[in-house]
């Protein structure tokens, strides 16, 4: 643990797009290297690329994202996955290691959230996949 703690507000954001459906992802940062806040949100309108979009190119982030996808018989399915995003090349070695070291914290605050996609390239973001993540 890295005594990083996690705002209420995303618990809050959590139980929205679990529970009321109404948002399309929430993405997390650690501010001042001591609470996990939220940064950012989208609608229930925005898309899988919105979110791709919402994440920065030079730093690390958790995020929330209900996505939609096809299972392979054909049945459409939406699924909470948590991403865990830190490029490699771009980030400090301090940045990622508070990130990696702090995922518990918040992931312990999600409850019920069975898919996870750690992403360190933005080729690893690629919609196919996640939906293969998603599949398993």
């Amino acid at each position: 643990m890295s005594g990083v703690t996690v705002a209420d507000a995303c618990v809050d954001k959590f139980n929205e797009i679990k529970m009321k459906k109404t948002l399309k992802y929430v993405v997390f940062k650690i501010e001042n290297r001591k609470q996990i806040v939220v940064e950012a949100e989208g609608d229930k309108d925005k898309t899988y690329a919105d979110f791709v979009a919402a994440l920065p190119e030079s730093e690390p982030r958790y995020a929330l994202v209900d996505v939609a996808y096809s299972t392979d018989e054909g049945v459409q399915q939406n699924k909470l996955c948590f991403f865990f995003w830190s490029p490699d090349d771009k980030t400090t070695v301090k940045d990622r290691m508070i990130y990696a070291s702090s995922k518990d914290a918040i992931k312990k605050k999600l409850v019920g959230v069975m898919k996870e996609v750690q992403a360190n390239d933005p080729s690893e973001l690629d919609f196919e996949e996640v939906k293969a993540v998603m599949k398993k």
